[in-house]
């Protein structure tokens, strides 16, 4: 084994600075893997978001069968968002396993 320095774990490994020096586009430092992590839960919450509005409205009596199809279209939309989430974040996390035991 050498001594040298993978640039791909350093990479896995580094924060997120920005432009100014903090993290990301909040204030705490973090990997890109916690970016990537925090966006996907930001894009999952504006989902729910939007069936709850489109369920409140349904409940209140929008019953129409637009209405309801919407509803369908944006829960199946989140299901393939939360799938593709949890594929991405295990995928990248396994290729960061497996790299940090080659070290």
């Amino acid at each position: 084994m050498s001594n040298d320095i993978n640039s791909l774990s350093l990479l896995a490994a580094a924060p997120m600075l920005g432009r100014n020096g903090t993290g990301g586009s909040g204030s705490a430092e973090g990997s890109w893997f916690e970016a990537m992590a925090e966006a996907w839960g930001r894009t999952l919450d504006q989902q729910a978001g939007r069936i709850e509005t489109l369920a409140q409205e349904i409940g209140t009596g929008n019953d129409k069968p637009a209405a309801l199809t919407e509803l369908s279209a944006e829960s199946l939309k989140m299901s393939f968002l939360a799938n593709s989430s949890h594929t991405s974040l295990s995928s990248v996390g396994s290729a960061l396993e497996t790299m940090a035991r080659k070290q």
